[in-house]
C-alpha cells in the first residue's frame, strides 16, 4: 500500500507538476515535458499494475480478506459471501489472475496449502460460520448427496443451509482446498474392523447412515427395542434401530471406516471362539510308588505348587467332595454370535467384563454345586455280598441318585462335564454369549484317595509280570533246547542208528547164542558119548588137541608169515621130521606130540 501510494503520487507529480518547472530557454522544452509527463503516466499505471494481479503457485492457494468498500457484515456472519469487507468466500487458485486494484483494496494471502489426507487417515472439519445447530444437537446434518464436496466451497455451504459447529461429514483419503477462513481441520486415523470381529457402534447423532456395509434412512423413531423374552432373564440392553442416539441393533462388518470418531464409538467384539481357563492357585502333590529288586513296594509323596498364568480366566476352581478340598481346572469355550455383539456393549460393555464379572462367578458356582451335589448315574446292581448281578454274561445296570464321588472326576468325568455345561449355557445366554463345550482338567485329587488303589494295580501288575517272566524263561529254555537239538543232528541219527544196530546185533548174538547152545548141547552129547568109549581123560585131551588144533590153524591162517618164519629156524629147535607140505608139517608136529601123551586106559569090559 505504502509502495502503492509513493508510485502514484511519484507518477502524478510527473505526470502533471514536474513538466512546468522546466526552464522555458530549455530548446527541447517542449520535448522534456512530454517526455516527463510520459514517464509519470508509466508510474503511475506500474502503480495500477502492482495491486492488480495475483500470482498462485502450484499447490497453493490464495485467500482473499477485504479492507475497504464492500460494507460491513450483518448477522454475526464471519465469512462474507457477498463481496462485504472482512474473509471472503472464495479462493484463488493456481495460476496468473489479474484483477484491479485486487491487492489495493484486500489482504491477499497466496501462501495456504492444499490439505493432503494420507491413507488410512481422515479429516475432521468444523465450520466457524453457517447455521446455528439445533438444541440437543451435537454435530451438524451430513453434506446432503445432492451437493457432496461442493459443499467445502464456503459459499455453497453458507449459501445452503450449512450448519456452524463440529460436521458429520468426513474427508477421505486425497487432496483439498479448504478456506480457513470457514473451515477449521483435524487429522485422525480411520475406524477398522479387524477380521473375527464385529463393530459395535454407539451414535451421538441422529442422522441418515451410509457406511457402505451399513446404511439407512433417518429413523423416524428411536424407541428401545426389547430382548425377545423378559421371562429368560436376559440382561436389560438399551438397543436402537441404525441412525438412532444410542447403540444401534446391527453391527459393523470387518474392513475399514471413514467416519467421525467422535460421533461413533466403534467398540470390536470378537466373534471367535474363546476359551477361557480356570487353573493354578493350588499345590499338586503325588505319591511315588517304587519297587525294588525283590518286589517290594514303597512310596514317597512329592508336591509342587501349580502357578496361576497371567493368560488364564481365573485360578482353579475349589470343590468339597467327601470331606475333601479338590482343586478342579476347567476349560470353557464361549463364543459371541455377531447378532448379539450389540447385546453384549449395551448390557455389560465389552467381551471382559462379561467374562470377569458375570460369567466367571457363575461358572465357579456351578462347578461347586455340580461336585458337591447329587446326580443320577448308572451303576451295576450287586447282590447282598457286593457282587455285580451278570445277565448273559453282563452286568445288569441301574440308574442311582447318589452325592458325587472325588473318583467320580475320573471315572464319571464326562457325565460332570455334561451336567456343569447344561446349567452353564442358560447363564451365559442371559448375557447374550453362547457356551460351546464345558472340559474338565485333570483333578488333583488327593494321593491318599489313589495310593490303594495304585499299590494294588502295581502288585497284580507285577503278578502278571512274573508269571509272563516264567512262561518267556520256559519258551527260551525250550528254544534253546531245539536250537541245541538242531545242531547235534547228525550225532543223533548216528546215536538212533545205532540204537538200531545194537537191536540188531542183540537178536543176532541171540541167535548165535542159541546156535551156540545147540551146538554145545550136541558137543556135550557126543563127548558122553565118547567119554563111554574112551574114558574121561582120554577125551579130555582129545579136546584139548582139538582146541590147539584150532587155535593153531586159525592163528597161521591170519598170520601166514609167522608160519614161514617158524618153519625157516625149526630145524634149530626140533628134531628132523621129512615132511611133504605146511599140512604135512603140522600133521606131523601134531601126531608127535599125539605120540608123548600117555596111553590111553580103556575101561574094562566085561
Amino acid at each position: 500500500m505504502a509502495l502503492f501510494v509513493i508510485l502514484l503520487v511519484l507518477g502524478l507529480g510527473l505526470a502533471f507538476a514536474a513538466p512546468n518547472f522546466v526552464p522555458e530557454k530549455l530548446p527541447s522544452r517542449g520535448l522534456a515535458k512530454t517526455g516527463l509527463r510520459a514517464l509519470g503516466g508509466v508510474i503511475v499505471l506500474f502503480a495500477v499494475a502492482t495491486t492488480s494481479y495475483v500470482s498462485v503457485g502450484d499447490g497453493h492457494f490464495a485467500q482473499v480478506f477485504r479492507r475497504y468498500g464492500g460494507g460491513q457484515l450483518e448477522g454475526g456472519k464471519i465469512v462474507a459471501t457477498n463481496g462485504e469487507n472482512g474473509p471472503q468466500s472464495y479462493v484463488i487458485r493456481p495460476g496468473f489472475h489479474p484483477s484491479l486494484f485486487i491487492n489495493l483494496i484486500n489482504d491477499v494471502d497466496t501462501s495456504k496449502k492444499e490439505t493432503v489426507i494420507g491413507d488410512g487417515k481422515l479429516g475432521l472439519l468444523t465450520a466457524k460460520d453457517g447455521v446455528p445447530l439445533r438444541a440437543g444437537q451435537a454435530f451438524a446434518d451430513p453434506f446432503p448427496a445432492d451437493f457432496g464436496l461442493k459443499m467445502l466451497d464456503p459459499e455453497t455451504f453458507l449459501k445452503n443451509g450449512g450448519q456452524r459447529g463440529p460436521q458429520l461429514t468426513v474427508l477421505q483419503p486425497g487432496k483439498y482446498v479448504l478456506n480457513d477462513y470457514l473451515w477449521d481441520v483435524e487429522i485422525a486415523d480411520a475406524q477398522d474392523v479387524n477380521t473375527g470381529f464385529v463393530g459395535v457402534v454407539k451414535s451421538n447423532v441422529w442422522a441418515t447412515v451410509n457406511f457402505g456395509t451399513l446404511s439407512a434412512d433417518k429413523p423416524a423413531g428411536c424407541d428401545v427395542i426389547g430382548a425377545r423374552d423378559r421371562n429368560e432373564g436376559r440382561i436389560e440392553a438399551p438397543i436402537v434401530p441404525v441412525g438412532c442416539v444410542g447403540v444401534w441393533q446391527a453391527a459393523l462388518q470387518p474392513g475399514k471406516y471413514y467416519i467421525h470418531p467422535k460421533a461413533y464409538t466403534i467398540t470390536p467384539i470378537d466373534t471367535r471362539a474363546q476359551v477361557w481357563t480356570y487353573a493354578g492357585g493350588y499345590e499338586r502333590c503325588q505319591i511315588a510308588l517304587n519297587v525294588d529288586g525283590k518286589g517290594e513296594i514303597t512310596q514317597r509323596r512329592n508336591c509342587e505348587k501349580i502357578a496361576q498364568s497371567a493368560e488364564n480366566a481365573d485360578r482353579a476352581v475349589f470343590v468339597k467332595m467327601e470331606g475333601w478340598d479338590v482343586p478342579l481346572e476347567l476349560r470353557v469355550v464361549a463364543q459371541v454370535s455377531p447378532t448379539e455383539a450389540s447385546c453384549v456393549v449395551a448390557g455389560v460393555g465389552s467381551l471382559k467384563e462379561v467374562e470377569d464379572r458375570v460369567l466367571t462367578p457363575s461358572i465357579r458356582a456351578i462347578v461347586r454345586d455340580v461336585a458337591g451335589g447329587t446326580y443320577d448315574v448308572e451303576e451295576a446292581k450287586t447282590d447282598e455280598n457286593g457282587r455285580p448281578i451278570l445277565e448273559n454274561g453282563r452286568a445288569v445296570l441301574q440308574r442311582v441318585k447318589r452325592p458325587t464321588k472325588v473318583l467320580d472326576l475320573i471315572n464319571q468325568r464326562p457325565l460332570i462335564e455334561g451336567e456343569v455345561e447344561r446349567r452353564i449355557r442358560p447363564e451365559a445366554e442371559k448375557s447374550c454369549v453362547t457356551i460351546r463345550e464345558v472340559r474338565l482338567g485333570e483333578p488333583a485329587i488327593p494321593p491318599e484317595l489313589l495310593v490303594a488303589v495304585r499299590r494294588e494295580q502295581l502288585a497284580t501288575q507285577l503278578q502278571k509280570a512274573y508269571v509272563q517272566e516264567q512262561q518267556a524263561q520256559d519258551k527260551r529254555v525250550a528254544s534253546e533246547k531245539s536250537k541245541a537239538t538242531a545242531d547235534q543232528q547228525s550225532t543223533l541219527v548216528r546215536a538212533e542208528i545205532g540204537v538200531q544196530a545194537s537191536l540188531k546185533n542183540a537178536e543176532a548174538a541171540k541167535n548165535e547164542g542159541a546156535g551156540e547152545r545147540d551146538k554145545l548141547e550136541a558137543i556135550a552129547a557126543g563127548q558122553k558119548t565118547q567119554m563111554d568109549v574112551l574114558g574121561v581123560e582120554a577125551t579130555v585131551n582129545l579136546r584139548k588137541f582139538e582146541l590147539t588144533l584150532k587155535t593153531l590153524s586159525d592163528f597161521f591162517k591170519e598170520n601166514p608169515k609167522v608160519l614161514e618164519a617158524a618153519l625157516t629156524n625149526a630145524s634149530k629147535f626140533v628134531p628132523q621130521i621129512s615132511v611133504g607140505s605146511s599140512s604135512g608139517l603140522l600133521d606131523g608136529i601134531l601126531g608127535q606130540m599125539l605120540m608123548t601123551t600117555a596111553p590111553i586106559s580103556r575101561p574094562l569090559q566085561n
